[in-house]
């Protein structure tokens, strides 16, 4: 028999409960998505949305000056990173009864499940800034607030809680009374006693008035010191930590970023301070992950060889001091924006096979292998450099190539255990050097579709049958798993030749050929350049943009 998941419970209920569990209970302030996640991940049971510190964290006065809708905006923030009940802080409710009704709805909409509202006029001061000059609403008109709330409300544990201002405003115990009852017959499920001063006294003897005619809430903010047991015997419900989230913050940013300006450096805070795994871990990285690999297709782990081991001598003196593939071609190397592509396709590991002026090559995120008799061997002996680097998913590519993106894009969506990139302009204006002659088992139709093509042979001359080339490798080959296998096995093959150093990769693919391996063809029509000549570097402007 299938096991039954327990029904979720829903967030206003949850608030709803800890209303009137019984028993003290605690939420604590945040003010973004990470610091509510912090204050779940820390045991609280809920979490009071405060004015002051949303306000703080837009950077503005505890006045209004944040916009309900930027108030609302972020608790969807901090609504969709936990899964406890948040309780709005939410001032006088940003206006008269109508503007009550609208926020009530945009609550539920972002999964609130309460919302506090406070018994001054719009727009609202914090209460510990000159809180005896503040003017207080009419009861009449503050009660109709919290019926035209009671009323938008679709889900029955929506919370709304009254906050009653009339000791921060010095009117008095007896007026305190009067509004919280008038508030409970208006429908408030709780009251929020407030108080400036240092000392419970006044919190106290509302609690024994008031004898739990409805739940009791309160804000220690100032009277923090008084013991915890007090609040619990006096029949409080719920204590609100209301802003030390960001009071905590607020310090710990002033200091680090204190130290590091004066020391100029991060290597004594660094210990001191989260991880960024630890903020990966709070945005909920992992989940991520776990979902990419439910709902991509993966490439994450291709791997790119990259020979760049030739110094390029055509050049002259633009590579007397690095190879080829250092060069700068419109502000960038050539290795450098063939490593922008491999990475815009998803290909972030590359393995570099160096030789001719290796220490040059410092590209950041890459593995640098090293090819010392690049003076006097070929490209297989570089290819072998890497062995140890091969996947069974990778991306076989010449250092000094440049092609428009869409290419490579192709080739990883082109099937076949080896696949070469083969290009069927014969007419192309930017074909210099040594051309490396493709000849396939059928010429490209210039189809939308992927054709059923498999390389004959790749040879640096016309054939003396006189057939027509069905194009030029461009020197790009994508290899999968059989396939790697198969070249492991040819190069071990084709080391005890006694001209292996001579060898090229078009000898490598001729000889998987012979060997009856499938070599598959993907066809493109120009859009590539391979860097030979200081012809081939004017011509490279058209590949810079």
């Amino acid at each position: 028999m299938a096991k039954i998941s327990p029904k979720k419970i829903s967030k206003c209920k949850q608030l709803r409960s800890l209303l009137e569990s019984g028993e003290l209970e605690f939420i604590l302030e945040a003010h973004n998505g990470v610091s509510a996640s912090i204050v779940e991940r820390a045991g609280f049971k809920g979490i009071w949305g405060s004015g002051l510190a949303l306000s703080a964290q837009f950077g503005v006065r505890d006045s209004n000056e944040a916009s309900w809708t930027q108030v609302v905006d972020m608790l969807e923030f901090m609504s969709d990173a936990t899964s406890i009940p948040i309780l709005l802080d939410g001032d006088t409710g940003y206006g008269n009864f109508n503007n009550m009704r609208r926020l009530v709805k945009k609550l539920e909409q972002r999964d609130i499940a309460g919302v506090c509202i406070e018994d001054k006029q719009f727009p609202k001061t914090n209460s510990f800034i000159d809180g005896n000059k503040q003017p207080i609403a009419e009861i009449d008109e503050f009660c109709g607030k919290i019926k035209a709330g009671k009323d938008s409300q679709t889900d029955d544990d929506f919370t709304i809680i009254a906050r009653i201002e009339a000791l921060i405003a010095g009117w008095g115990m007896d007026e305190a009374l009067k509004r919280a009852e008038a508030y409970h017959q208006a429908g408030a499920d709780g009251i929020l006693i407030h108080s400036k001063l240092s000392r419970p006294d006044e919190i106290l003897t509302f609690a024994k008035e008031w004898a739990g005619r409805s739940p009791l809430v309160i804000v220690p903010t100032k009277y923090y010191s008084t013991p915890t047991e007090a609040f619990r015997k006096a029949g409080i419900d719920l204590v609100i930590w209301a802003n030390h989230m960001v009071r905590s913050s607020i310090a710990s940013m002033e200091k680090i970023s204190q130290e590091i300006l004066e020391s100029e450096s991060i290597v004594d805070v660094e210990d001191r301070i989260a991880t960024v795994d630890h903020i990966f871990n709070l945005q909920g990285a992992a989940e991520l992950s776990q979902a990419q690999e439910r709902y991509l297709s993966q490439q994450s782990d291709i791997h790119a060889i990259i020979l760049a081991a030739s110094r390029g001598s055509e050049l002259h003196e633009l590579t007397h001091d690095k190879p080829k593939a250092m060069i700068s071609i419109g502000g960038k190397t050539l290795l450098g924006r063939l490593m922008e592509g491999l990475k815009k396709a998803g290909i972030n590991k590359s393995t570099v096979i160096a030789g001719y002026q290796a220490d040059s090559i410092n590209l950041a995120g890459i593995e640098k292998r090293i090819n010392k008799d690049f003076e006097t061997a070929s490209e297989l002996s570089s290819l072998i450099c890497a062995q140890n680097d091969f996947n069974d998913d990778m991306v076989v590519v010449y250092g000094d190539l440049l092609f428009r993106e869409y290419i490579l894009r192709d080739l990883l969506e082109t099937k076949g255990e080896i696949v070469v990139v083969v290009d069927s302009a014969l007419d192309n204006p930017n074909i210099s050097g040594s051309p490396d002659y493709a000849y396939c088992s059928q010429d490209d139709d210039r189809s939308p579709f992927m054709q059923d093509v498999t390389l004959t042979q790749v040879s640096s001359s016309v054939n003396e049958s006189n057939k027509k080339p069905s194009g030029y490798w461009i020197g790009m080959m994508r290899v999968r798993k059989q396939g790697r296998e198969w070249i492991e096995s040819t190069l071990d093959e084709l080391k005890s030749e006694s001209n292996f150093n001579e060898l090229t990769l078009p000898d490598l693919l001729n000889h998987l050929i012979q060997q009856g391996k499938p070599v598959n063809v993907h066809y493109i029509d120009g859009h590539w350049l391979d860097v030979n000549s200081l012809d081939d570097i004017n011509r490279a402007g058209n590949f810079t943009n």
